[in-house]
């Protein structure tokens, strides 16, 4: 019943934050929430007092009310895949199967959020990810040969800096390519100016729409619009509507961003992550004690990128977390004793 209470709020914090129609699916989750408070209370009788939620739904509603964000969504579709209905001999069949639904009306509202920051929280996660696991592997593969403290922090900097301009480059060149062809794609208005010069026995206007996915009736129907022979558009859906294909593109550029801005966001994660290896040696650690709280620095910092990826999914952030830990450091690992094997031979 508690639990309950606490779901019920949770989505009305959520709620608050939300407008339209996903205000009102929040809305409606909620009354479902307390109609099973209800049932509880119902079943409790006079033996119903108030009690504290879990620790994880006191968590949700917290951040529900000061974020509001994907995150908290995401925490609420593991938490309602997480029912114990299914198996509570109290529960009415009715309720395990309201919390199935449940989980996937969250899911669908996760996923809208997910869509949104997808390409941002991509960059983010993954080039901080990729600065971290980089930097430490060269810091570590170096350092292990023996060389001075300031040729480990020399060649950190330098690992940092070609990292991060090469991120930042290839951005660049990704998102200006992709707009240059989305732009290239952009169906043009030749059909309006030039029909009325077309050789009517050869009318190449029907080529034009054949080869924007029309097929032969569509195409001469459309052409012989626009070739003035009917007064009227009598089939709507002939017509390729280039202004709604427009604000399509439109919105396309929009979702990939500026190439410059791109190019800044990858250099600035990559930077992130790549500082956080040499952080020891700038501070003026050396030798095993350096490698070591390196690693730990490091080790922090893919538990958490891990975790996040793994509130996003919806899945669990310690195990998301500790995968990312055994990938950073497992190829931080394999440079060091290349490094140790490297340092020996050249003993």
């Amino acid at each position: 019943m508690a639990d309950e209470v606490a779901e019920g709020a949770i989505y009305r914090e959520l709620a608050v934050k939300r407008t339209g129609q996903e205000h009102q699916i929040l809305r409606g989750l909620a009354e479902a929430e307390e109609r099973h408070e209800n049932y509880w209370r119902a079943k409790l009788g006079e033996h119903a007092r108030p009690v504290r939620p879990s620790l994880r739904r006191t968590m949700l509603r917290f951040m529900a009310r000061h974020f509001g964000s994907v995150f908290v969504l995401a925490l609420a579709q593991r938490a309602e895949g997480n029912s114990p209905y299914a198996t509570d001999q109290d529960a009415a069949p009715q309720m395990a199967a309201d919390e199935q639904v449940h989980e996937e009306v969250v899911r669908a509202l996760a996923t809208a959020g997910r869509t949104r920051l997808s390409g941002n929280f991509r960059a983010a996660v993954f080039g901080a990810n990729d600065g971290l696991v980089s930097n430490l592997a060269l810091v570590m593969g170096i350092g292990a040969t023996g060389v001075a403290s300031s040729f480990v922090l020399f060649s950190g900097i330098a690992g940092l800096l070609a990292g991060a301009l090469s991120m930042a480059a290839g951005e660049f060149v990704s998102v200006r390519s992709q707009r240059e062809l989305l732009s290239a794609s952009r169906p043009t208005q030749v059909t309006l100016s030039a029909a009325q010069n077309l050789d009517l026995d050869a009318n190449e206007l029907v080529l034009i729409y054949k080869a924007r996915g029309m097929n032969d009736e569509d195409a001469e129907h459309r052409a012989a619009e626009r070739m003035g022979l009917f007064t009227c558009d009598c089939n709507p859906s002939f017509s390729l509507h280039p202004e709604v294909r427009s604000a399509e593109l439109e919105r396309e550029h929009e979702e990939l961003g500026s190439a410059p801005g791109a190019a800044m966001s990858s250099f600035m994660f990559f930077a992130s992550g790549a500082v956080i290896p040499i952080l020891p040696y700038i501070f003026g650690l050396s030798g095993l004690p350096a490698v070591i709280v390196a690693v730990v620095l490091v080790g922090i910092a893919l538990l958490l990128t891990g975790g996040i990826v793994g509130l996003l999914s919806g899945a669990s952030p310690v195990k998301r977390g500790m995968r990312q830990l055994a990938i950073g450091l497992g190829a931080a690992a394999v440079t060091y004793c290349l490094g140790l094997l490297f340092g020996t031979s050249v003993a």
